[in-house]
């Protein structure tokens, strides 16, 4: 149907919302890489297409790698700020937001309705310590992060990329942990979780080697997961399938 025909059509490349999340907020300005990252198209409710025309403005931010952020200003306060990296629809990010007001947490995820349902929980939940970012986790770490300034690293879930062709695209690689070993705190933690049982070994495997991470565990093995860690629904699902979880806690050191 052209665009006479059908008013209400946008021109490709316009965002849906122009004064929200962009479709690539980094552009072509910084290198074309391997993405650790899938973008997922699905539908925007009504409730997220809300949140995020009236939230956005207020808790969310582009990833254009273009400026260093003053975390300070960003969320209001001093308070120690945790990295997520890939929130999913956000339910855990909530109520780890709720369960530990004093911890600011930059949430990360390139899912526009999961940013929308994000930014929906945070107001109903009068979480002020939340902000969302859309782009590249690892532009944000290089480019926005200054050194040292988190106390801590989320990867829950990541994309597993279980055939052997993709392994590469898998985020809890050595430099990856490079880059963010620079930008975590000493004694920062850094908690991964997955259940895809192949790259739970491999992330028990790059994170051991690194010579800035330390095992909280004296056995060097998976640790159970700790209580701040929400069980979700997707998590729940796959338990329920015979799905095995693993948590992995690091320090940097």
């Amino acid at each position: 149907m052209s665009d006479a025909l059908n008013p209400h059509r946008r021109p490709a490349r316009t965002p849906r919302f122009p004064d929200g999340p962009q479709p690539d907020p980094a552009g072509s300005h910084h290198e074309r890489r391997i993405r650790s990252f899938q973008p997922r198209r699905s539908r925007v409710t009504a409730g997220q297409a809300d949140a995020i025309e009236r939230l956005w403005p207020l808790w969310g931010l582009d990833i254009d790698g273009r400026r260093t952020l003053d975390l300070t200003e960003l969320f209001g306060n001093d308070h120690p700020v945790v990295l997520e990296i890939g929130f999913g629809m956000g339910e855990a990010t909530a109520q780890m937001a709720g369960d530990d007001p004093e911890t600011n947490i930059l949430a990360v995820d390139v899912h526009t309705p999961g940013q929308g349902n994000l930014l929906n929980l945070a107001e109903k939940g009068r979480l002020t310590n939340v902000r969302v970012a859309n782009g590249d986790a690892i532009i944000l770490l290089r480019e926005m992060i200054a050194p040292d300034a988190l106390a801590g690293l989320r990867v829950y879930f990541p994309d597993p990329w279980p055939k052997k062709r993709h392994h590469k695209r898998r985020l809890i690689q050595p430099e990856f942990l490079d880059l963010a070993a620079t930008r975590l705190r000493p004694g920062a933690a850094l908690h991964c979780a997955t259940d895809w049982e192949p790259y739970a070994e491999q992330m028990l495997e790059v994170l051991t080697a690194h010579p800035r991470f330390v095992n909280t565990r004296s056995d060097g093995g998976f640790a159970p997961r700790p209580g701040f860690r929400p069980l979700t629904r997707f998590e729940g699902q796959g338990l329920d399938k015979g799905h095995v979880v693993r948590d992995l806690l690091f320090l940097r050191v």
